[in-house]
């Protein structure tokens, strides 16, 4: 038997797909990688991180700032509007799939966005481990994959479990902000937190207001034009005292 596991031992929240890379796409990692994507060493996958890589924030962003971390940032819409209204911060987007990536790169080059860096990883084993422990200021979940199917459940985020490595990551006091138009994902998400005692509710009611610094992406317009409710949480990192 291997001393070491060839697989993972959790179910990831996402299945990488292959697709062919337009050359504005590939022009991207070619360009600007050296500038945004961070260079992750590796453990048992291509989007694993190793157990020994840590994250040094003030070495990549040249300064020390608040560090704003958003989880599965798609094409990069939130974020890098995120970013280029508030110089003052640092931001971090975690994403698996390389046309979002490249994507993000092209439009935050565009937009002349140099406080974002991004990495290319199980957002799970960057929470857990990379980033240095309280780095976050913030951590943004918006609309991750509902994994609806019954069978397919397990593969979610937010699952019991998940709250250890959000609260490793938070700074006390910092905040984790989350978003989806799927019902059952969304009472899921409040019922796992709820039951975190490192985390304590960061809103009134049933659910947050709508958080004012999520710009409206393709995600969300879609959950509208379908009918489905959009929902907020937000749940705030209790001392470590």
């Amino acid at each position: 038997m291997p001393e070491t596991p060839v697989f993972r031992e959790e179910p990831v929240s996402f299945v990488r797909r292959s697709g062919r890379m337009s050359q504005a796409q590939d022009r991207a990692f070619e360009e600007l990688a050296s500038q945004y994507l961070l260079d992750v060493p590796r453990g048992l996958a291509s989007t694993s991180v190793h157990a020994d890589a840590r994250m040094d924030p003030t070495l990549e962003y040249g300064r020390d700032a608040r560090l704003f971390v958003e989880i599965g940032s798609g094409q990069g819409h939130a974020i890098i509007s995120a970013a280029s209204s508030r110089p003052d911060d640092d931001f971090l987007a975690i994403e698996v799939f390389r046309a979002g990536l490249a994507r993000t790169m092209l439009d935050a080059d565009k937009a002349g966005v140099r406080n974002l860096r991004l990495v290319e990883a199980n957002a799970p084993e960057v929470l857990d481990s990379y980033l240095p422990e309280g780095a976050a200021s913030e951590v943004w979940i918006f609309f991750p994959d509902p994994w609806h199917k019954t069978r397919h459940t397990k593969r979610r985020l937010v699952r019991p479990g998940f709250g250890d490595a959000a609260a490793r990551a938070l700074a006390d006091g910092g905040l984790l902000r989350l978003a989806t138009d799927w019902e059952d994902y969304a009472l899921q998400m409040r019922e796992v937190l709820d039951a975190e005692p490192q985390f304590e509710r960061a809103f009134e009611g049933e659910w947050a207001e709508r958080f004012d610094g999520r710009v409206m992406t393709a995600f969300e317009r879609k959950g509208i034009a379908k009918g489905r409710d959009i929902r907020d949480l937000a749940y705030r990192r209790r001392s470590r005292v």
